[in-house]
């Protein structure tokens, strides 16, 4: 037994070194194979990506970069001095010993989002101001000098400069401006000039690409941005003039405070837009952009080069988009048409018979897709025009004939304000309208209902677009003449039932749709 056991203890020591011998030879083998391969991953390439491999990549660069070429000789910037404006100027002479307005709490502190300022580094607004300076931007429409850009760039201009691509500097003339489309027209003595070609906006679609030039803040001149069609026909849901026409191209090629006035491009380098303003929170760009389409420019630059002013069309209505939230308060079967909001007295309306509930559905056979459709349609019409609607009223179709008024700014209303329904739960608090708060709204004394006293956060008013300084003219289509008669309206509706409320806001009034949850209650 001994001799079997001392046996195969020799044969396992004779076969164990072999063994471990082997094993280590693969370990080291094995460590030095994996040490190579890291060190090989982990070493810097040198050779570059092939052109085949990016080759889709290497055409859009190269795409843009061509367009970019084309169409920067033509952009120009546009130095200003001005008068302050008048609210500027009655603001100087403020003090705080004026008093507590008794209505301040209809108001938030500090600016809307809605930005389109062009103010340049150095743009004080000091005590006493005589003067201020701004910046904004433009672009060459013709070889002989003519230069589109915002009328709030070049507004009470006293002196105009202008900046050239390669450096160049001219004094300019203001030929004209639009208070309502915001645009301005002026010149500079020169010839041969890089100009830009015009392009078609109504054949914009979402998802296309653009590239928006100008001058962001003054200095960063020779700016381009690329981005993409973000939507069409947008309203201006934070104007400070109801009555101004929407149809505004979205887009999110970067655009910042002097970046106003300047073109937006299509694929071809023609132009398709004017930057006008961005909606922000901090003033700077935020993902949304809006330029005023070729559209609506064209035929105010050719009207201002020609006399210097422009004669707006004018209907004298207010007007909301149809939606499917409103829809079923019109008796409508689609979600498409213009609602008249408003009827101004005396005015080519109410002289061909409009009511306020009207649905415009086509203008002279054009449909009318939104409320801002129809405001660009008759702005664009020569005064004098005969033109004929197509309107449902209470579910009935009709066509009306009448003949467009001419605009006027001072005196006229054609106000457009998009329908802000949203979802949820009431919550406002309202008040009658006593002489003091008619006066600290600064309402006329046709507008008669309830003041919007406040609005209460994530509530249905606020998702409707109700603020504090509204005032409800209407509820279900029946005019609201008290608070009282206001709150016993909403108790007896039955418990979740969607509200139609005509609202006066900015000088004009529209329709929101108001969703509250649950049973009504006591309060607002």
């Amino acid at each position: 037994m001994r001799e079997t056991t001392n046996l195969l203890r020799a044969r396992v020591k004779r076969f164990t070194a072999p063994l471990l011998a082997l094993t280590l030879l693969l370990f080291t083998a094995a460590f030095v194979v994996v040490h190579q391969q890291v060190n090989a991953a982990m070493a810097p390439s040198t050779a570059p990506l092939s052109d085949d491999s990016i080759s889709p990549l290497l055409s859009l660069d190269q795409a843009v970069e061509a367009v970019a070429s084309k169409v920067t000789p033509s952009v120009v910037n546009i130095a200003v001095t001005s008068h302050p404006h008048q609210q500027d100027a009655e603001a100087q002479g403020e003090g705080e010993d004026q008093g507590e307005n008794p209505f301040s709490q209809f108001f938030g502190p500090g600016q809307g989002p809605g930005e389109d300022s062009d103010q340049g580094p150095g743009h004080g607004r000091g005590q006493g101001r005589q003067i201020e300076h701004g910046i904004g931007s433009g672009v060459i429409i013709s070889p002989d000098g003519y230069i589109v850009t915002n009328n709030h760039v070049v507004d009470g201009a006293m002196e105009v400069r202008v900046t050239m691509h390669d450096r160049r500097t001219f004094p300019a003339k203001v030929i004209g401006t639009d208070k309502l489309t915001d645009l301005a027209v002026i010149k500079i003595d020169a010839k041969d000039l890089p100009s830009i070609a015009w392009g078609d906006s109504t054949k914009l679609v979402p998802g296309q690409s653009v590239l928006a030039f100008g001058s962001p803040f003054g200095y960063l001149r020779d700016s381009v941005t690329r981005g993409i069609v973000s939507a069409t026909n947008r309203d201006n849901r934070f104007s400070d003039d109801a009555r101004k026409p929407g149809g505004f191209i979205q887009t999110d090629a970067a655009i910042n405070p002097g970046n106003s006035g300047g073109p937006l491009v299509n694929a071809h380098g023609q132009l398709v837009g004017i930057n006008t303003f961005l909606i922000s929170s901090t003033g700077a760009f935020a993902g949304a952009g809006f330029a005023i389409p070729t559209q609506t420019v064209h035929p105010v630059v050719e009207a201002l080069i020609k006399s210097g002013v422009v004669h707006h069309g004018y209907l004298g209505v207010g007007l909301n988009d149809v939606t499917p939230d409103n829809a079923k308060f019109f008796n409508l079967n689609g979600t498409t048409g213009a609602v008249i909001s408003q009827v101004t007295p005396n005015s080519p309306a109410s002289r061909a018979g409009l009511k306020d509930g009207d649905v415009v559905t086509a203008v002279n056979g054009q449909e009318v897709q939104t409320g801002g459709d129809l405001q660009v349609a008759v702005s664009e019409v020569a005064p004098g025009t005969k033109i004929q609607l197509e309107v449902q009223r209470n579910g009935h179709a009709d066509k009306i004939d009448l003949t467009v008024g001419e605009y006027h700014h001072d005196d006229e209303v054609a106000a457009s304000a998009s329908d802000e329904s949203g979802h949820p739960r009431l919550g406002i608090s309202i008040a009658d309208i006593t002489p003091d708060i008619r006066q600290q709204l600064n309402l006329p004394s046709d507008v008669q209902g309830v003041a919007v006293a406040q609005v209460q956060p994530a509530s249905p008013a606020e998702d409707a677009g109700l603020t504090g300084g509204n005032v409800i003219l209407e509820l279900n289509r029946q005019p609201v003449k008290s608070a009282e008669q206001f709150r016993n309206q909403v108790k007896q509706l039955p418990a979740g039932k969607d509200l139609l409320l005509l609202v006066w806001a900015n000088g004009g009034s529209s329709y929101r749709v108001v969703h509250p949850a649950g049973t009504p209650s006591s309060g607002m």
